[in-house]
């Protein structure tokens, strides 16, 4: 058996998986798309939304072959591959958009695609650049952290207040029930919508952390000892709270994604190469194969009609509305109803009350289902549609930019935390995940539980001595 740290395949087997793996996902499910899915005239603009899909197959080859876990740039590309890329292309071709976006004119999705096109090349050269000019930095330079057991012990006890507290209001059985008689439910006890995703989070991020935490005291901890004995079960006392609170049954399919892959995380899943390579392809699979029909169970109607084929999951299913919302977006950019910087002031200011702030920016997209006049609002508003209702195209440009560093340089932290463990280990765990429900949006919704989960990090961060055994440089990561 290999060591620990020890990557398994050599470089004969990587290329070979390189090369099955673009082959599948850069050209054989674009090219199966383009015969499964007949072109009903609509526009050519799926042309464009193919070719995005083609070379994020491309990078995603890359970042799961290579077993090293930069996972911000991994779930950058997942969301962009089969939001924007695949789901985009069969809808358009098919004509059959999300039920969700009716009334879309054909005149839009031109325009709608070069802009997410700007963003995937802007956020190519940020990164790129960033990459180039840091070069010269290696992970050893970067400050080990460690966690303070102390606040640990705080954090894991409020944690199990919070969640009592949620449970309380909500009821034990919510987390049995389906996703909409549990909305409903939440709803009902708290009517606001960003003091309703401010409570979820308190009452998922603590606890989540402190799990988390008490795992990297009891893995530096005497093997065999009753302390570490100990530990594991106050861990294994986290994740049953976090099964009940972020039940796979009834909460958000992004939210029970991210407590659940923190949990592998924190159990390892990327400690090595080989088990590395192994979650993302995983995780590949899952958004592909499983994402599209999680729901089927989780509503109050079951939804059991047969689908045709691979493609059908995605026409006309609402779940991959961001193409039309980016088009939404832009439609109010270019109207007289846009407010420059609203939306991001009412991000920034997202704690604030409605009862002392009056006319405070709803969710963005609230905000375009009204703009658009439909009558369900509860609909996404990925990054793109941010940057746009707030500052129209260049904003797209100038985001996706800075965009591309700021997840290079967190993925460079992330890396060697992973094998090494510690605060950074914790970051690693949940933050990158939780990329998806930022990219997907809306921001609004998503900045309460992010800084959240920022807080319960921070809170926990103990820096390390300078000349501390866990300094980087001491051992490097077998990737």
């Amino acid at each position: 058996m290999a060591p620990e740290g020890e990557d398994t395949w050599g470089a004969g087997l990587r290329i070979l998986a390189m090369v099955i793996s673009i082959a599948v996902l850069a050209i054989g499910l674009p090219g199966a798309l383009l015969l499964a899915v007949a072109d009903t005239g609509r526009t050519q603009a799926w042309t464009i939304t193919l070719l995005i899909a083609c070379w994020g197959g491309v990078r995603l080859s890359v970042l799961w072959v290579s077993g090293i876990p930069k996972l911000f740039d991994f779930f950058f590309w997942l969301y962009t591959y089969i939001f924007m890329g695949v789901a985009a292309s069969v809808q358009m071709r098919s004509n059959d958009i999300a039920g969700t976006t009716p009334g879309m004119s054909p005149s839009l999705d031109l325009p709608t695609a070069y802009i997410v096109l700007l963003g995937v090349v802007c956020y190519e050269i940020g990164r790129g650049l960033w990459l180039l000019l840091g070069r010269g930095r290696t992970e050893a330079q970067l400050r080990p952290t460690g966690v303070s057991a102390a606040r640990t012990g705080l954090l894991y006890l409020a944690g199990i207040v919070l969640a009592g507290y949620y449970l309380s209001k909500v009821g034990l059985g919510v987390a049995f029930t389906s996703r909409d008689s549990a909305d409903q439910i939440v709803s009902g006890a708290w009517g606001e919508p960003a003091v309703r995703a401010v409570i979820g989070a308190l009452s998922i991020y603590p606890i989540l952390v402190a799990t988390g935490a008490i795992g990297q005291i009891r893995r530096g901890s005497p093997k065999g000892g009753a302390g570490r004995a100990g530990l594991g079960l106050l861990v294994l006392g986290g994740v049953m709270i976090l099964m009940i609170v972020a039940s796979p049954i009834s909460s958000a399919r992004y939210t029970f994604g991210t407590v659940a892959f923190a949990i592998l995380v924190y159990a390892g899943v990327t400690r090595t190469q080989a088990r590395a390579r192994m979650a993302m392809g995983g995780m590949i699979a899952a958004m592909l194969f499983l994402f599209p029909i999680a729901d089927a169970f989780r509503r109050d109607v079951v939804d059991l009609d047969p689908r045709s084929g691979f493609f059908s999951e995605y026409a006309g299913n609402a779940d991959y509305d961001s193409f039309w919302q980016i088009a939404n977006a832009y439609s109010y950019s270019i109207s007289d109803s846009m407010q420059p910087f609203r939306q991001i002031l009412g991000s920034l200011l997202f704690w604030v009350p409605r009862s002392i702030w009056s006319n405070k920016p709803t969710d963005t997209g609230i905000l375009l289902a009204d703009f658009r006049g439909y009558s369900f609002g509860n609909l996404s508003a990925p990054i793109w549609a941010e940057l746009l209702v707030n500052a129209g195209v260049i904003a797209v440009g100038v985001g996706f930019l800075l965009l591309g560093p700021l997840l290079a340089s967190m993925d460079r932290r992330m890396v060697p935390a992973h094998y090494h463990g510690g605060w950074w280990g914790l970051v690693g765990a949940i933050l990158p995940v939780y990329t998806l429900i930022l990219m997907r949006g809306s921001l609004l919704q998503a900045t309460g539980a992010l800084v959240v989960a920022l807080g319960c990090l921070f809170w926990v961060r103990k820096t390390e001595p300078p000349n501390s055994g866990l300094q980087a440089g001491k051992r490097s990561p077998p990737y």
